[in-house]
């Protein structure tokens, strides 16, 4: 938090809320603009760049924000439910290697982590649509998941490779 918004009472400072309306901005663009390839999208990168720089609570309100403005545009459902939580399991994880300084400052271990996200993300979903579409059979449902998976982690560490230094220099700004 801005110490400057702290001391008048405000959560966010204009300038801070500013930066979250330009990361809900290039997630919503992001994730429209490469909705081609099936979960290859910069969203869950900048969720965990967000959540590394500036905690868990603005990585949680930038997730909530994101997802829903664009389920507005490729399609609201019980998904959106789904993927809230599961994109919010992967930035409590993200918040809990964010207290180990040598996670903080290695970005190859931040993008090893994004990587291994992608399939974490996937476990957690499949395991709450197994439940709510009422699917039997979890172990094959979740193996027909793994191709997707890999392809949201390759998309993961790409996008935090190319992401993180530019949005670090930005947050330094805010910071």
């Amino acid at each position: 938090m801005n110490p400057s918004s702290k001391e008048s009472g405000r959560v966010f400072s204009l300038r801070e809320l500013s930066y979250m309306a330009l990361m809900v901005a290039a997630c919503v663009t992001g994730r429209l603009l490469f909705q081609g390839i099936p979960n290859v999208q910069p969203m869950t990168a900048i969720f965990l760049i967000i959540t590394v720089q500036l905690g868990a609570s603005r990585g949680m309100l930038i997730n909530l924000l994101s997802v829903v403005v664009t389920n507005i545009y490729l399609g609201m459902g019980p998904w959106t439910i789904s993927q809230l939580i599961s994109f919010s399991g992967i930035i409590g994880l993200f918040a809990l290697l964010r207290k180990a300084e040598r996670f903080r400052r290695s970005l190859l271990l931040q993008v090893a982590a994004g990587f291994l996200a992608g399939f974490v993300y996937g476990l957690i979903i499949s395991v709450i649509d197994a439940q709510l579409y009422g699917i039997p059979a979890f172990i094959p449902y979740y193996m027909q998941s793994l191709p997707f998976d890999f392809l949201h982690a390759v998309g993961n560490a790409g996008f935090y490779l190319v992401l993180a230094p530019v949005l670090n220099k930005l947050f330094v700004r805010l910071l």
